[in-house]
């Protein structure tokens, strides 16, 4: 990571590119199971790090949050000033944007650091220290908390296709894949959409090269159950994968198109692990 004096973002500048709806399938996750935390916080801050050119992903954030955490307030942190003033005119009463980086400029510990498709144009060996200083910038976990929640992942332009690791105050938890079904021809499709973290690690020897040839091939026995639908065939998929697999939740996330690994089971092997 670029080193700059301790006034300034922490961070590099990055592409910026950004649409309505793209981040909906994280958003929905997010919601679903760290929205209980944020209702029960005393201070439900989430941070929307990076939000692009324009401040779609923000402003949508704030309303889906609200859902489960109707105290919830979001604020959108960009690098490049420039976006921090064409986002000025969005602002509302639980939404504001402000200028940094990496330091993440608020006070307090934010809820949730939502960090998506930022750390894609970084370097593989600097993702470890920027998970490290964003978890730490979490609220901490305490009697009946987990604590704050860090959300960096990667998808594609409409999103259709979504993989992110959840990360706690202690690092990371797990691993997410989440897909429009109507679009998947097979669960391997989503390699191009893994995080920094595993994206060079898709090759044989590396566990998530091996989860995703395992899924390709549950997904392949589970082909009768096509003529139900595409739902179907990814529920019966993700059941058998959770012989061999640590998979989380039930079906009613399976139905939304997502599988939840453990990170001890993905995480890459040598140096990064």
């Amino acid at each position: 990571m670029t080193t700059r004096a301790a006034s300034r973002p922490v961070g590099t500048v990055t592409r910026g590119t950004t649409n309505p709806n793209r981040l909906r399938r994280m958003d929905r996750w997010i919601a679903a199971t760290h929205g209980a935390e944020l209702h029960r916080s005393a201070d439900p801050v989430a941070v929307d790090l990076g939000y692009g050119a324009a401040p779609w992903t923000a402003v949508e954030l704030l309303t889906r949050l609200r859902r489960a955490a109707p105290r919830a307030r979001v604020v959108g942190v960009e690098i490049e000033p420039a976006r921090v003033a064409a986002a000025r005119p969005y602002e509302r009463e639980g939404l504001v944007f402000r200028h940094g980086g990496f330091e993440v400029p608020v006070p307090g510990s934010p809820s949730l650091i939502r960090a998506a498709n930022v750390l894609r144009q970084y370097d593989e060996e600097q993702v470890a220290e920027v998970w490290q200083r964003l978890c730490g910038r979490l609220a901490p976990a305490g009697p009946g908390s987990r604590g704050g929640l860090l959300v960096e992942g990667t998808c594609d332009e409409i999103g259709r296709r979504h993989v992110w690791v959840a990360l706690g105050p202690e690092g990371p938890r797990t691993v997410t894949f989440a897909t429009r079904l109507g679009s998947l021809d097979r669960p391997s499709d989503l390699a191009e959409r893994l995080p920094k973290a595993l994206i060079h690690r898709n090759i044989p020897g590396e566990p998530v090269h091996a989860f995703l040839r395992d899924f390709d091939r549950a997904w392949a026995a589970a082909a009768p159950y096509a003529s139900y639908g595409a739902r179907q065939r990814w529920i019966r998929a993700v059941r058998d994968l959770t012989a061999d697999w640590p998979v989380t939740g039930g079906i009613p996330r399976w139905r939304q198109g997502e599988v939840t690994v453990s990170w001890e089971a993905l995480a890459p092997r040598g140096p990064f692990a």
